[in-house]
């Protein structure tokens, strides 16, 4: 069935089981006016709801705010209120998925007679395969290369660009850097960065606004400046929902816990038993019946971490160790030993990368060394010469050293070698 959402073409599934009907929302909002003219299929929901709904699984990444989430036509408004006062380069930032965003952005350069030009990888892909699709429509002459920019003066000019989330390596956060081959910013640029921050991406957006404001461009951004709106539904929207399809179970899905809880007293609100709604976590199992639904178990799931040539190959202690030598280094000690009586022969040598600069940690790496050789002869003294226990005490002996000396604890790794 058809939903609104921030992207074209979103659709909801409603699946036909043996048990009876689950219905997967995916993300969506009520918009009673969208770009597309495509409004949500309230017929479908509610003939959905009259044949019963044995399991509703549903968006809750809004379900913190009330009300109703506004129509994307609002942030066009807006975003043409600033276009129409701007009076030098206007630079826009917004996902390259939300093709009516850009819609918008484009309807507003060819009022206000500007050019467009698209920067970044993603945003041209999707420019060009949504205009050949239909889904975006540009009017001639109002798309130009980002190469043919210097024809033209700043105030005609449009750059539709990716990295509002502050990607390290997107269009927006070089062009703040002054890094990007064919972009740089020009103070009097009004840059609209016309998205809300995904939690978690919050330092690099403000890292990029503000290195922004110190080339001197004038930066629009959320929450006060009306420039964005999500694609979301709010409560009452969430309530509308759960009313239409009047579902028996409840799971509330995509958000944080946080978000999930909120949807879940929305559900008891309208309704829905508080036995009947399910918070489930990554990897729970929930099981259906025409009559019943719990959660029975649990699957392997979460990431799988690509490495090289390797698909989920690497594991927990992989990561803690890589993690361990990205923060403390590591220090390699190298001991031969004979073979006959395990008394020292040569050594010990000590490694260090990461840790200390060799050249200027001398006499550290001395006191380590002599360290070493006093604790194996002692370790002989007490008949204690078999590698474990020359390894831990070594291993132990560096450990406290190391940290009572510089306050750090790298990976100690002690090599034997037998002769």
């Amino acid at each position: 069935f058809k939903t609104c959402h921030s992207i074209p073409d979103s659709v909801g599934l409603a699946i036909t089981t043996r048990a009876g009907i689950i219905v997967y929302t995916s993300d969506f909002k009520f918009d009673q006016t969208p770009v597309d003219k495509q409004v949500m299929d309230f017929y479908k929901l509610s003939e959905l709801g009259n044949k019963g709904v044995l399991l509703a699984i549903t968006d809750s990444t809004n379900a913190e705010k009330p009300g109703f989430t506004p129509s994307e036509k609002e942030a066009g408004k807006n975003i043409k209120e600033i276009f129409r006062t701007a009076t030098g380069r206007i630079i826009v930032a917004t996902f390259a998925s939300n093709v009516h965003r850009i819609q918008q952005v484009i309807d507003a350069a060819y009022i206000h007679k500007r050019k467009v030009a698209v920067v970044g990888r993603s945003m041209v892909y999707v420019v060009q395969i949504a205009m050949e699709l239909g889904y975006l429509k540009v009017p001639k002459g109002t798309l130009v290369e980002v190469d043919t920019l210097n024809n033209y003066p700043l105030n005609q000019i449009v750059l539709l660009t990716t990295g509002s989330q502050g990607e390290p390596m997107s269009a927006l956060t070089r062009i703040s850097k002054s890094d990007h081959r064919k972009v740089s910013i020009n103070p009097g640029d009004t840059v609209i960065i016309s998205a809300l921050a995904i939690p978690g991406n919050e330092k690099m957006v403000s890292k990029t606004i503000d290195n922004l404001f110190r080339l001197g461009a004038n930066v629009i951004y959320e929450p006060a400046a009306g420039v964005h709106v999500s694609g979301h539904a709010s409560q009452d929207e969430l309530k509308m929902m759960l009313n239409l399809l009047k579902p028996k179970y409840v799971m509330p899905v995509h958000g944080e816990y946080r978000h999930m809880i909120h949807h879940a007293k929305l559900a008891e609100e309208v309704g829905v038993p508080p036995g009947n709604i399910f918070l489930t976590e990554i990897g729970n199992v929930l099981e259906l019946t025409n009559n019943s639904c719990k959660i029975n178990g649990s699957v392997a799931s979460g990431k799988v971490l690509v490495d090289g040539l390797g698909i989920g190959d690497v594991g927990n202690i992989v990561l803690r160790d890589r993690k361990h030598l990205s923060e403390d280094g590591i220090f390699i000690v190298i001991m031969t030993i004979s073979s006959e009586d395990n008394h020292l022969i040569t050594g010990p040598d000590i490694v260090s990368r990461g840790f200390v600069y060799v050249r200027e940690s001398e006499a550290l790496l001395e006191e380590a060394r002599e360290l070493v050789t006093r604790n194996l002869e002692e370790l002989g003294k007490k008949n204690k010469q078999d590698w474990s226990s020359i390894k831990n005490g070594v291993k132990d002996i560096m450990a406290e050293f190391l940290y009572k000396k510089t306050g750090r604890r790298p990976m100690i790794l002690p090599i034997v070698i037998e002769v």
